[in-house]
């Protein structure tokens, strides 16, 4: 039952709890903490190696001892997880992607360590094909460049239990491929893995967001001008969210992910609301690089637009948001509880 408020100005003053801090802070509907956020890292073959990706400022592709050190200061701050992404060289792409679950891996190896010298720190791995194939696509494709599905499928189960193996926390299924929750649980379950968790890219749609995302991870050039709109989501589309959304669940998944996020916050609301599962959402890369160009050009405030964009991601119901400020924000929300902040991580670099 809906309640009506009668009551009318001047018994009424909608502006008398908005006058003061502390009054302001009480009534609060939502708040963002560093519980709430995941951190996107591109990871580097090699050591002591840091690059820098140009359509991303500030943010660097890191090889795994240099990664190890950001993973420590996160947790310093309260970032409860990573999210990791691979930047391997072309020799290791191949049309099947056999490379994508190397037992000895970059994504394998990458994890093994985290969970060696920061295990306090979730791990989240991607399983998706893209970085490893020649196509830049998500799975295996046919002589046409149709990307298969149920061939890409047992590709993807190869991989997942591959970073089981190595000791990841989540695996995050990004590659849209209808079945392949449920077949990813059921080899995970047979495996032994039963307290690994699956993060199901669910409404993953078919965005011209995500360029600087594989301009970091190097499949722009394998891509050559294609696109995902055969298994990604058509952006005009809400309710085929919910099926895929609830396909994922009922396959095993244990949270889902709405991506890209801001544009597409009233998925992440209908998601919320109509079937209450626990929903994550991706701040992605083409949003990370809208703000950060309108910062550097002093057109925005950066501290106040980014901590706005993501406290709407709590009004819109994500319980957890992958976003490329994670590190600045758990840093900003640091300085405003007045807690004394860790030393910055290690800064060598071979450039």
């Amino acid at each position: 039952m809906t309640v009506s408020i009668q009551g009318a100005f001047p018994a009424r003053r909608m502006r008398r709890l908005r006058k003061h801090d502390f009054s302001r802070r009480l009534m609060s509907e939502n708040q963002l903490s560093a519980s709430d956020l995941i951190y996107p890292m591109f990871v580097l073959m090699g050591k002591n190696r840091r690059e820098s990706i140009d359509s991303m400022p500030g943010i660097e592709r890191l090889s795994i001892d240099l990664m190890l050190y950001e993973a420590e200061y996160l947790a310093k701050l309260g970032v409860p997880a990573i999210a990791l992404f691979p930047v391997v060289p072309q020799e290791f792409k191949s049309a099947t992607a056999d490379e994508a679950h190397n037992p000895e891996g970059l994504v394998q190896r990458a994890v093994r360590l985290l969970k060696e010298h920061v295990p306090q720190m979730g791990v989240i791995t991607d399983v998706a094909l893209d970085p490893y194939t020649l196509s830049g696509q998500d799975g295996l494709t046919d002589e046409d460049g149709y990307v298969l599905n149920d061939e890409t499928t047992q590709v993807l189960i190869q991989q997942a239990l591959s970073h089981a193996e190595a000791g990841a926390d989540i695996v995050a299924p990004s590659d849209m491929m209808d079945g392949r929750i449920g077949a990813i649980r059921e080899a995970l379950e047979n495996a032994g893995y039963i307290h690994t968790q699956i993060l199901a890219y669910s409404a993953k749609y078919a965005s011209a967001y995500y360029g600087p995302f594989r301009d970091a991870v190097g499949s722009s050039a394998n891509l050559k001008g294609g696109d995902k709109k055969t298994y990604q989501m058509d952006p005009a589309n809400t309710d085929e969210a919910l099926h895929e959304v609830a396909m994922d669940i009922n396959e095993g998944a244990d949270m889902v992910m709405v991506k890209p996020g801001m544009p597409y916050l009233d998925v992440v609301r209908r998601v919320k609301t109509e079937l209450k599962v626990p929903t994550f959402a991706y701040q992605v890369s083409g949003e990370y690089a809208m703000h950060k160009a309108a910062a550097l050009n002093g057109w925005l405030d950066e501290r106040k637009t980014v901590m706005e964009s993501l406290l709407c991601f709590k009004r819109a119901g994500a319980d957890g948001i992958l976003t490329y400020f994670a590190k600045d924000v758990a840093r900003w929300l640091a300085e405003e509880q007045q807690m004394e902040l860790p030393e910055l991580p290690n800064q060598e670099s071979t450039e």
